[in-house]
């Protein structure tokens, strides 16, 4: 499980960055601001799936906080700006925040099994 949220999350966090990219730029060519700073907030969020992608292999709680300030911000920036793509990319964020918790607790559960045996 941790592998695979790893895998995931930097892709999409490539995906996420690319899109916010191109959102700002356009955004800010065209002149509005609100976008263009929902823009720079997802370059923020695709960056943080990058983070959170890479704590997952060995820390999944690091990676279970990193992807729920992601989806904050994600909402955030959703909420505030023309950029609504951003509001998906918060549910992503926040599924990927618990398959790390059940990644998380079963490797926790898995070492308890190994103590006792």
């Amino acid at each position: 499980m941790k592998i695979a949220i790893g895998i995931i999350s930097m892709f999409l966090g490539l995906l996420v960055l690319l899109q916010s990219c191109t959102v700002g730029t356009a955004s800010h060519m065209l002149g509005e601001q609100a976008a263009a700073d929902a823009g720079a907030v997802g370059m923020l969020v695709g960056a943080l799936y990058f983070v959170g992608g890479a704590f997952s292999f060995g820390l999944p709680v690091v990676a279970m906080v990193v992807f729920a300030v992601a989806s904050l911000l994600a909402l955030a920036a959703g909420a505030s700006g023309n950029f609504s793509d951003m509001t998906v990319w918060a549910v992503v964020a926040l599924i990927l925040a618990v398959g790390a918790f059940f990644a998380w607790r079963s490797a926790r559960k898995a070492k308890v099994a190994t103590n006792h045996a």
